[in-house]
């Protein structure tokens, strides 16, 4: 891989992790609610799911997803509940607010939320296989490349999601209004839904 050619997936890159997904919602949703060391936690589940994506592209498999109609409904559904059940349960959270810093109220299991919202997304796998080929020199040892190519994705996305969730850990004055409290988790829940719902209605382009 050339510098010219990392320098344009470095770009593509940056486009692709700043627009706004259920990604930033979930870095956002976690840095508003618990600060941004917890949220960490969520991102580092976001880059173990492009990892394993990228893994399953550079094996071969991502074809599958975009030949088989059936493979990639089945991943499409279970993305779009899964979001959409976390939009609920969001919605539904009780207006509770945080005393102090609130550092001691890090909940359990947010990096296997981060890693399930990212790996049910059967779009990723796709672009992923379309856009992965154009900066790969088959002339050359693919595995390397394909190392630096995750190295950078996971390098930009941590950023970038640290950018979203820094943000929102500013706003975490909020959390001591019951009020607001109960807006951000139907602001996010309603995030998350929406999402679930356009992944659902989505085809594969």
């Amino acid at each position: 891989m050339t510098l010219a050619t990392w320098l344009a997936f470095l770009l593509a890159s940056t486009l692709i992790a700043i627009s706004p997904g259920p990604g930033a919602a979930t870095s956002m949703s976690v840095g508003l609610r618990h600060g941004y060391r917890v949220a960490l936690r969520a991102i580092g589940g976001l880059q173990g799911a492009l990892l394993i994506q990228l893994t399953i592209v550079a094996a071969g498999l991502g074809a599958l997803l975009s030949a088989s109609t059936i493979a990639f409904n089945l991943m499409k559904f279970l993305g779009a509940g899964y979001l959409i059940w976390l939009g609920v349960q969001k919605w539904r959270a009780p207006a509770r607010t945080l005393d102090g810093d609130g550092a001691d109220l890090a909940p359990e299991g947010l990096f296997m939320q981060g890693l399930l919202v990212n790996l049910t997304n059967p779009k990723a796998i796709v672009f992923m296989a379309a856009l992965t080929p154009q900066f790969i020199d088959p002339a050359r040892p693919q595995w390397p490349q394909f190392v630096i190519i995750g190295a950078t994705m996971c390098s930009v996305d941590v950023i970038v999601m640290s950018g979203y969730a820094l943000l929102a850990a500013r706003l975490r004055r909020w959390l001591r209004d019951p009020r607001a409290m109960k807006a951000q988790n139907r602001f996010f829940g309603g995030i998350f839904i929406g999402a679930g719902v356009l992944l659902a209605a989505s085809g594969r382009n």
